[in-house]
């Protein structure tokens, strides 16, 4: 496995000189973990974060009735709860790995140590933090000003990178809901419509892009 390839895949290390990679080496580790193994549940003390290195993570919120809400599907190079090991140091959601996976982990301490003594790493995660914020607020745009099939849209968009052609999705289609904030059956529903309107093709898991211009143009709909 390729670890310094790995890391620097991350918005977090994007960038880092090879002395840096070598610094960030010495203080991570690689663990294995098996689907449905709680990394960490929501409000836990942070230990330090990840960078997935093969495999799927979720992360997610659950609702007082135990809803659970997808926040991200992480895939190789994914980065995730970083953000925890400052302010008040507790995960704000729970994660756990959605098939058998390998993540590298930073310890909280040793992280910290590290980014007192290399000022470029510390620059770079600053960058990467404010990436994940504006992911953020991308979400709540989309949950607040557009509907399922404008959310869907966007989401198919942006796995096939805007392109007509096949894209796979990542993970089970309930999830793809909990993830746009709808239902298994409003989104089986919407499926059917966009591929009615000729925009898609379903073949299982496999969703092929008839209509890129047509689909963006409803990716970028507000509704009133």
């Amino acid at each position: 496995m390729d670890l310094p390839k790995i890391i620097r895949q991350s918005p977090l290390f994007a960038g880092s000189t090879d002395e840096d990679i070598a610094a960030i080496l010495r203080i991570c580790k690689v663990r294995e973990y098996e689907r449905g193994e709680v990394l960490f549940d929501e409000g836990d003390v942070a230990q330090g974060f990840y960078i997935v290195a093969a495999g799927r993570v979720k992360v997610y919120k659950l609702s007082p009735e135990g809803k659970e809400r997808i926040l991200h599907v992480l895939q190789p190079g994914g980065n995730f709860a970083e953000a925890a090991i400052f302010a008040d140091g507790r995960y704000p959601a729970s994660a756990e790995p959605l098939e058998k996976s390998t993540l590298i982990f930073f310890p909280k301490r040793d992280f910290l140590d590290l980014l007192a003594e290399q000022g470029r790493i510390a620059i770079n995660m600053i960058g990467g933090l404010s990436r994940f914020l504006r992911l953020f607020a991308g979400q709540i745009e989309e949950l607040t000003f557009r509907d399922v099939p404008s959310r869907l849209a966007r989401y198919l968009l942006d796995l096939g990178n805007e392109q007509n052609g096949a894209v796979e999705l990542p993970t089970s289609k309930s999830a793809i809901a909990s993830r746009l904030g709808t239902v298994s059956e409003t989104l089986s529903r919407t499926f059917r419509k966009l591929s009615d309107e000729g925009l898609i093709r379903v073949e299982g898991k496999t969703i092929v892009i008839l209509d890129a211009e047509r689909l963006s143009d409803l990716a970028d709909r507000f509704v009133g």
